[in-house]
C-alpha cells in the first residue's frame, strides 16, 4: 500500500501498452505500483498480474475501451484498457487509478450529481453531458447511445454516443424501438408511438458497431416520450443486463424530467414571447403600472402617438403621461384599480412630446401576483382625438348650415327691396335723361342702379351655389364657370390684395353638372386668394388637352411643404387656425372632379406657390354619380 500511495502522489498516472495481452512497456509508477521493477514488468500478462474481481474480462476490441476492478495488496484499484484502431497487433493503453469508494457509494454520488446537474441545466447539450457523466461513472467501460427526439413528432434532435454508429442499412441510430415491457411501465401509448414511427419490438437490439447485447431504456415523463438510452455491451464481454436496469432507469427517469423542464421552460419563453409581441404590436394603446405607478409596458401604439420612447417611458410615473388637467381623474381611476377594481370607458388627456394633448379612452383593470395581492394595473386605451375632431368639426359644419339658412333668408328678405331699388332707379334714370336733367344726378343714380344690379347677381349666385346639386349632366362653358366663380370670390380676392389675371384659350363645352363645378372652382379660388400674403396674383388658365379641357388656378403665395401637399386631399387636414377651415374642401373638391371622371393634381413648393390643376373630360363617361345623402 505505500509503494501504491507513493506511485500515484509523487509521480505520473500510472501507464503501460499491451501488445497482444502482454505487457511491452511501463513506466515507472506503473512497475512501482505493482511493487516491481519497470523491466520485470515487460512480458507479463496483465491479467495475470493484475487478475480481476468478477466476471471475466476480455481485451478491448479496436478502437473500443473496457474497465474492470481489481486489487493490489488489498488496495481496490480500476484498471482502464483502451485499444487502438487497427490489425491484429494492435496496442492496448492501460492506466492505473486509485477507486476508494465502494459501488453502491459511487452509483448514489453519480445520481446525486447527475440531479443537481439535470436541474440546472438550461439547453439540451448542458442535459446530456450530465447524462454522459452519469453513465460513465455507473457503467465504466460500457458503450452507450443517448437519443433525444420531439415529443410531437419523434422525429430525432440530437444524439451522443460513446461508440461507433452502426450504418442505415441495419438497425441505426434514427430508429427507435423499444420493448414492450418498458413502454408499459413508463406509461406511454403503445398506438401513439406506432403512429410517430416508434418500432415495438420483443427484445433490445445493439445500434453500436462491436456490441452484441443492449438494454434500452425511454426517456419518459408525464406520458410523453423525450428520447431512449441505449446501453451496450461489446462482443466477448459478459454483462448482466438485468442488474443494470435498475440503474439505468434511473438516470432515465431523472434524464426525462430535465428534459420535461427544459421543454416547459421553451413553451413558457415562446409563450411570453408571443405575449409580448402580441401588446407590442396591437392596435390599442397598452400600459402596465406597478403599485407605485412606475411603467413596466409601453407598447408601439402609445409611443407612436405620444412620441415618447419605450426608454423614456420605463420606470416613470405613469401620470407623467397625463395632461395637467386630467392628473387629479387619473389618480383616482388608478386607485381604484390598485384597490382590485377595473375601471372602463374613463376619457382623458394625454401630453403630447411635441406639444399638445390627446384624447384616449381608458379601460384599467388590476395585475394579481401570485400571492393573490394586486401587483400593479393594466391601462387598455383607444385614441379618440381624431373622432372628437370629427366631432367637433361636425358641430360647427351644422352651425354654419344653420347660419346659411339665415344668411339664404337675409338674402330673400333683400332681393325683394332690392329689385324695387334697381326698378325705379333705371325709371328715374329713363324719365330724367328725357327731361335733360343735371348729368350728376344722373351719373348717381346709375351708380345706385348697378349696385343694386351687382348685389342681386351675387345674391342669386350666392343662392344658387349653396342650393343641393343634382346630378343632372348638361353642356357646360367652363370659361363662364371660372368667370363665375371669380365674380362670387371678389370679396375674398379684394382682402387678400390679389391681382386676378386670366389665361383663357378658346375650349369647347364639357358634359357636366354646373353647380358642381362651380363649387369647385370657389374652393381652389378660395384657396388661392387666402395663400396670399397681403399681396400677389392668382391666374386662372384654360385650354384644350387631347380628349380633355384643362383648368389650373395658381397662386405666387406661401406654397406648401411637401408634408402638406401630400395630406392636402386628406379630409378633416387643414394647416389653417381653428374655425377659419374644416378640412373638407379639397376632400369634396377631388370626389366632384371624380364623379366627373376627371382628375385634379396639385403641385406646390414652399414659399414660391402652388397650382391646382383639373382636367375634366369634353363628354362625360357615363352619368354623373350623386353623392351619398349625408345623415
Amino acid at each position: 500500500m505505500p509503494c501504491l500511495e507513493l506511485a500515484f502522489t509523487h509521480g505520473p498516472m500510472a501507464a503501460a501498452v499491451l501488445v497482444r495481452g502482454a505487457i511491452a512497456w511501463a513506466n515507472v509508477p506503473f512497475a512501482h505500483a505493482l511493487g516491481l521493477d519497470p523491466r520485470v514488468c515487460q512480458g507479463k500478462r496483465l491479467l495475470e498480474l493484475l487478475p480481476p474481481e468478477g466476471a471475466r474480462v476480455r481485451l478491448p476490441a479496436a478502437g473500443c475501451s473496457a474497465s474492470y476492478r481489481t486489487r493490489i495488496a488489498g488496495a481496490p484499484v480500476r484498471v482502464d484498457l483502451s485499444a487502438a484502431p487497427g490489425g491484429r497487433e494492435r496496442p492496448v493503453g492501460v492506466l492505473l487509478s486509485p477507486h476508494l469508494d465502494d459501488a453502491d457509494t459511487t452509483a448514489n454520488r453519480a445520481l446525486l450529481t447527475l440531479s443537481r446537474e439535470a436541474a440546472a441545466a438550461r439547453t439540451d447539450r448542458e442535459l446530456v453531458a450530465a447524462v454522459v457523466h452519469a453513465l460513465e461513472v455507473l457503467f465504466p467501460g460500457r458503450s452507450f447511445c443517448i437519443r433525444l427526439v420531439d415529443p410531437k413528432t419523434f422525429a430525432l434532435t440530437a444524439i451522443e454516443a460513446h461508440g461507433r454508429l452502426r450504418s442505415r442499412g441495419a438497425r441505426g441510430a434514427d430508429r427507435i424501438a423499444l420493448r414492450r415491457a418498458a413502454i408499459l411501465r413508463t406509461g406511454l401509448s403503445e398506438e401513439a408511438l406506432r403512429a410517430g414511427g416508434v418500432e415495438i419490438a420483443e427484445r433490445d437490439e445493439p445500434i453500436l458497431e462491436g456490441c452484441q447485447t443492449a438494454r434500452v431504456v425511454p426517456l419518459a415523463a408525464g406520458g410523453t416520450l423525450y428520447g431512449a438510452i441505449n446501453l451496450e455491451s461489446q462482443r466477448g464481454r459478459s454483462a448482466n443486463t438485468e442488474a443494470d436496469e435498475p440503474w439505468l432507469l434511473h438516470v432515465a427517469n431523472q434524464a426525462a424530467q430535465g428534459l420535461r423542464n427544459l421543454r416547459s421552460i421553451e413553451e413558457l419563453t415562446f409563450f411570453k414571447n408571443y405575449l409580448e409581441e402580441l401588446i407590442e404590436n396591437a392596435n390599442a394603446l397598452i400600459v402596465v403600472a406597478n403599485r407605485d405607478r412606475e411603467i413596466l409596458v409601453f407598447n408601439r401604439a402609445i409611443t407612436r402617438l405620444t412620441g415618447f420612447s419605450r426608454e423614456h417611458a420605463l420606470e416613470e410615473d405613469l401620470l407623467s403621461l397625463v395632461s395637467d388637467v386630467d392628473r387629479d381623474q387619473a389618480m383616482r381611476v388608478f386607485s381604484r384599480s390598485l384597490a382590485g377594481e377595473a375601471v372602463t370607458n374613463v376619457e382623458l388627456r394625454l401630453a403630447l412630446r411635441s406639444g399638445g394633448e390627446a384624447r384616449v379612452s381608458v379601460n384599467t383593470a388590476p395585475v394579481y401576483g401570485s400571492s393573490g395581492a394586486v401587483e400593479g394595473f393594466i391601462a387598455i386605451g383607444q385614441d379618440l382625438t381624431l373622432l372628437r375632431a370629427m366631432e367637433e368639426r361636425a358641430e360647427h359644419a351644422q352651425k354654419l348650415a344653420g347660419f346659411g339658412q339665415l344668411a339664404a333668408g337675409i338674402v330673400h328678405e333683400i332681393n325683394n327691396p332690392l329689385t324695387t331699388i334697381t326698378a325705379y332707379s333705371d325709371n328715374l334714370i329713363e324719365r330724367l335723361s328725357r327731361a335733360e336733367h343735371d348729368p350728376g344726378d344722373l351719373e348717381k343714380l346709375r351708380r345706385i342702379s348697378d349696385a343694386g344690379q351687382r348685389i342681386l347677381r351675387f345674391s342669386r349666385d350666392l343662392s344658387a351655389y349653396a342650393r343641393p346639386s343634382d346630378a343632372k349632366t348638361e353642356s357646360v362653358d367652363l370659361a363662364a364657370i371660372l368667370d363665375q366663380a371669380a365674380q362670387m370670390c371678389e370679396p375674398v380676392l379684394r382682402a387678400s390684395g390679389a391681382k386676378l389675371e386670366r389665361g383663357f384659350q378658346p375650349v369647347p363645352a364639357i358634359a357636366g353638372n354646373k353647380g358642381s363645378l362651380l363649387q369647385v372652382f370657389v374652393n381652389l379660388i378660395t384657396n388661392a386668394a387666402q395663400a396670399l400674403r397681403g399681396s400677389g396674383t392668382v391666374r386662372l388658365e384654360l385650354e384644350k388637352s387631347g380628349g380633355s379641357v384643362v383648368a389650373r388656378v395658381r397662386d405666387d403665395g406661401c406654397g406648401m411643404p411637401e408634408e402638406v401637399k401630400a395630406r392636402a386631399f386628406e379630409p378633416f387636414f387643414t394647416t389653417k387656425p381653428d374655425g377659419r377651415g374644416s378640412g373638407l374642401g379639397l376632400s369634396i373638391v377631388q370626389g366632384i372632379v371624380g364623379r366627373h371622371a376627371g382628375e385634379i393634381s396639385v403641385e406646390s413648393q414652399d414659399g414660391v406657390g402652388t397650382t391646382f390643376t383639373v382636367s375634366l373630360p369634353r363628354r362625360a363617361k357615363g352619368p354623373i354619380a350623386r353623392p351619398a345623402p349625408r345623415s
